[in-house]
């Protein structure tokens, strides 16, 4: 198997061609805009790493990744429009440089993009990834659902928050690791494994994201640290604080996130200082390394050779410890 770097630059090499100047500018300008706007990358890549790590060509995987890339872009497209936001990796969002019409209808055929590159397969291919495409969409699509409802509700359980962050984030980690082990032909039951072990690691991904945000180092994380807390957002770190706070400091974080979103520092320090305290912060961090052992103990069931399986942990570890 190869390392990250090397999937990175074949996919970023392969984007590079397909990011084509088409008519209309209006409809297809803002597609190639938001595929240029970088990012890690770290779906197709995985995409491109499952094929390999099943003993095929991680080339042929190429289109697979670059669906998913796709697909990933477009729900960012549409993302924004629906948190209004002004900011995507640093640069305008596309329904602020053009328009909101314009982000709805590009982000449109994105969709139909992703759906168009699985013809470059062959019959069998084509129809097992795009069935499994049209369950991931599904689901994403419900997770964000989810996610939207869950702002105007104050009875949101620990369960209901794991399933939103399973549906919106993971079954696109682990669609993607499946991608390519359907390029690579292996068995189903290799195919199911990988599947889950990156359904796992994203659900761990958003718990660490969760945590990062509240506990990150402000130099490497990238984004406001606190912006969960600003924003009043419901997250794991919340939901844990909520369960095991005194009623004193239940009505304190009850207070602080009923009011309108507030950048002050006093309420960051205040509730990051409750999150503590009530040990929520310690049980986020074991949350993330519970779903990060049971996708490592995926690994186990993999009809792979010992060295591949440990290029797969090594990654999971590598995002796991990360702090950005």
């Amino acid at each position: 198997m190869n390392n990250i770097k090397t999937y990175q630059s074949a996919f970023v090499d392969y984007l590079e061609t397909y990011i084509v100047e088409r008519e209309p500018k209006n409809l297809y300008d803002p597609v190639n805009y938001i595929l240029n706007l970088g990012g890690k990358r770290l779906r197709p890549v995985l995409t491109l790493m499952a094929c390999d790590c099943f003993g095929e060509d991680y080339h042929k995987a190429l289109d697979a990744a670059l669906s998913v890339e796709v697909f990933h872009n477009f729900s960012l497209v549409h993302d924004d429009i629906m948190d209004d936001a002004p900011i995507r990796r640093g640069q305008q969002t596309v329904h602020e440089k053009w328009d909101v019409n314009t982000g709805i209808l590009s982000g449109d055929v994105m969709l139909i993009m992703a759906y168009q590159l699985f013809e470059n397969y062959k019959p069998e291919t084509f129809q097992a990834l795009a069935k499994l495409f049209s369950k991931t969409a599904t689901e994403v699509c419900e997770g964000q659902q989810y996610d939207v409802d869950f702002e105007t509700r104050n009875d949101v359980t620990i369960d209901e928050y794991l399933k939103m962050i399973e549906y919106k984030t993971a079954v696109l980690v682990g669609g993607a690791m499946k991608m390519g082990a359907i390029v690579a032909e292996t068995s189903e039951e290799n195919q199911n494994a990988i599947y889950d072990f990156g359904r796992y690691l994203g659900i761990a991904f958003q718990l660490q994201d969760d945590y990062l945000d509240a506990f990150g180092n402000p130099e490497t994380f990238g984004k406001q640290v606190g912006g969960d807390i600003i924003e009043n957002k419901k997250t794991y770190l919340y939901l844990k604080a909520l369960e095991f706070a005194s009623e004193e400091d239940k009505e304190k974080l009850l207070d602080w996130f009923s009011a309108q979103p507030d950048e002050s520092s006093e309420k960051v320090d205040q509730v990051k200082q409750i999150f503590t305290s009530t040990g929520a912060k310690a049980a986020t961090k074991e949350a993330v390394e519970q779903y990060t052992e049971k996708a490592f103990s995926l690994l186990k069931m993999m009809n792979v050779d010992e060295e591949k399986k440990q290029i797969l942990k090594q990654f999971g570890l590598g995002l796991m410890t990360r702090n950005v």
